[in-house]
């Protein structure tokens, strides 16, 4: 196992998701719901899953298309994302 990767990857997404609409869904659900333990393996499931998707996806499309393309499409979708965002249209 590459160590580096790995320590880049939990860096990146535990920053990322600090203090995200997703944690303070969280807590609010446990503060809701009173069961931290049940709210915590789900959220740790759904996070766990979702990332799966993404390293297979990934994966996958690195062999369709090289690497310098899918950060410059990734780079154009968080503009025009960003773009939509500013004017109200998501």
């Amino acid at each position: 196992m590459n160590w580096e990767f790995a320590l880049s990857a939990f860096a990146t997404i535990f920053l990322a998701e600090l203090g995200d609409k997703t944690q303070l869904a969280s807590m609010a659900l446990a503060a809701r719901s009173g069961a931290p333990l049940a709210v915590f393996l789900g959220a740790i499931s759904a996070l766990a899953l979702v990332t799966l998707i993404g390293v297979v996806f990934g994966a996958f499309i690195t062999r369709i298309i090289p690497e310098p393309y899918i950060h410059a499409i990734a780079g154009a979708m968080f503009i025009v994302i960003g773009f939509l965002m500013l004017t109200g249209r998501l």
